[in-house]
């Protein structure tokens, strides 16, 4: 019964398989092996975008904290929503990649970022001249944070507000699978194609033991990246490891089939906690992630049976067995059935 993070889950059998297979004999090292341009070419064709440039990095911070780098100044802003992973969970790595920009958060009341309230924010910073800091690019979480999911029209409504005010965009997709297959569209059309300029695809949470891509739509910054890749410590050596995950992914659509498992598994989670009347939802479940709230007694059931996951600002010390408590469950490809039913079994008490 482990819903702490999809970050937890195991790592699929096929990319342990990949990993061995790469790890036959020698290969040219920093990615210049047969087998990531193969890889690149295949994202390539993934995202319809046959010029992007492409590099994988270990990390998600490293992917997302590069690619801001790469569009931003250290004397710009970067507009994120005030729950964005950029902003709570990232330790100013952003900050500290692009020598300084800071960070300015949009309000939201889900996640989610609208129109309106990123015009309002942009417009905020925009009248102090060299006084306040330049506007830079805006970064889009989808996912979000909160387990609510953009559609692919309101990522360009988004990026039209970007555009109006000469902004590049930014996308953290650190569940980026999760997001694709339960929109229903295809990556150009979450992406470049709604006006995003850089994105992060994740693998890590969807099955993969530690690899990101970044792929930017305009080849004319690979190089900057690839410098700062370099300076920031993230050109990986053995590069062939890193690939052969990323390689396995995207082989006979693995990340789609993954992410497929992972959001069915979180329906089924939600669908049951909404037939049991004490547990009320915070925001509306978007792909793998559910918040929802539910009486202490069923919380100390849950972990004293050995249920593992987040409570979400609130406390069992001193909680009352009836006080409404919340928490963060996630879902990843592995989970099942079983696991779901025993974990709903014993909330239900």
């Amino acid at each position: 019964m482990f819903f702490a993070s999809d970050n937890s889950g195991p790592v699929h059998l096929s990319v342990l398989t990949a990993l061995s297979t790469a790890n036959d004999g020698y290969a040219m090292g920093y990615g210049g092996d047969e087998l990531t341009a193969e890889t690149v070419a295949r994202i390539r064709e993934v995202f319809e975008a046959p010029e992007a440039a492409v590099y994988l990095v270990a990390t998600g911070t490293a992917a997302n904290s590069l690619a801001l780098a790469t569009y931003a100044q250290p004397f710009q802003t970067v507009f994120c929503s005030d729950v964005a992973h950029i902003h709570e969970d990232e330790c100013n790595a952003p900050e500290f990649y692009t020598g300084g920009a800071k960070l300015t958060l949009v309000p939201t009341t889900d996640g989610r970022m609208t129109p309106e309230a990123l015009r309002a924010t942009i417009a905020g910073e925009g009248t102090r001249g060299v006084h306040g800091p330049k506007p830079g690019p805006v970064s889009i979480t989808n996912v979000t944070e909160r387990g609510t999911r953009y559609t692919s029209a309101e990522i360009a409504a988004l990026a039209a507000v970007a555009r109006e005010n000469g902004l590049p965009v930014h996308l953290d997709g650190a569940r980026f699978a999760n997001a694709l297959v339960a929109e229903g569209c295809t990556p150009a059309e979450m992406t470049w194609k709604a006006g995003v300029d850089v994105v992060s695809f994740g693998g890590t949470k969807n099955g993969l033991m530690g690899v990101e891509a970044v792929v930017l739509f305009d080849p004319a910054r690979a190089l900057e990246f690839e410098y700062r890749r370099k300076r920031g410590g993230h050109l990986f050596s053995k590069h062939r490891y890193l690939t052969a995950q990323m390689a396995a992914y995207l082989e006979r659509d693995l990340w789609l089939d993954l992410a497929r498992r992972a959001n069915a598994a979180n329906a089924r989670l939600t669908r049951a906690l909404g037939q049991i009347p004490e547990v009320s939802f915070l925001w509306e479940p978007g792909a793998n992630m559910t918040f929802a709230a539910w009486p202490a007694a069923a919380h100390r059931r849950l972990f004293a049976a050995g249920a593992k996951y987040h409570l979400w600002e609130g406390s069992l010390d001193g909680a009352a067995d009836d006080a409404p408590i919340g928490a963060r469950l996630v879902c990843d490809w592995s989970m099942t059935d079983e696991n779901i039913d025993r974990f709903v079994d014993i909330l239900r008490g």
